[in-house]
């Protein structure tokens, strides 16, 4: 597929068929995760394939509690996907901003965006999900203090053709000063 026609085409994929992903296909993916531009180059990241019983388990109890504690049952749909990636900074190994802000948010999401791009060239969905108790979350992956859970997503062949949703106009997001 064409870059630009892979940029276009991406939707966010809600509901998902009940087929394994390849290996040859996520060894694609997680080539290009590996291209990603990072502060300095320090790739602060990790990415987990969440595939087991358990580890699911543990992922959608923390995917589902909302702000207050509660259980959110509306994010059921995430746990469709025979794959959850969940992506990782560490905020101790990235580059530091002057005032002591780390880059590491910034550094996995842009190799996060290289994932959801390439899963679409090999015609699989993804959705962003950022809403989720992190702490939970941390807890449940038995994470060391230096990382972070940034960003997750399921992964999986598409089960939906949502629409292409309207985009602003490049005139409204572009600004030459």
């Amino acid at each position: 597929m064409d870059f630009y026609d892979v940029i276009e085409s991406r939707v966010s994929i809600r509901k998902f068929k009940d087929v394994p992903v390849e290996q040859v296909k996520l060894d694609r993916i997680f080539q290009a995760v590996r291209h990603a531009p990072s502060a300095c180059n320090f790739q602060p990241w990790r990415f987990l394939i969440v595939k087991s019983e358990e580890m699911r388990t543990r992922v959608r109890d923390a995917v589902q509690l909302g702000r207050d504690g509660t259980v959110n049952n509306k994010k059921t749909w995430v746990m469709q996907a025979p794959l959850i990636i969940i992506g990782l900074g560490n905020r101790k190994t990235a580059w530091k901003r002057y005032n002591g802000t780390s880059s590491h948010v910034i550094d996995v999401t842009i190799a996060m965006e290289h994932l959801v791009l390439a899963a679409t060239n090999e015609g699989l969905g993804t959705c962003w999900v950022c809403a989720f108790d992190q702490e939970a979350m941390h807890t449940a992956l038995e994470l060391d203090d230096d990382w972070e859970v940034v960003v997750l997503s399921p992964l999986g062949y598409p089960d939906e053709s949502p629409e292409i949703r309207e985009r602003k106009a490049v005139s409204e997001i572009v600004e030459v000063v």
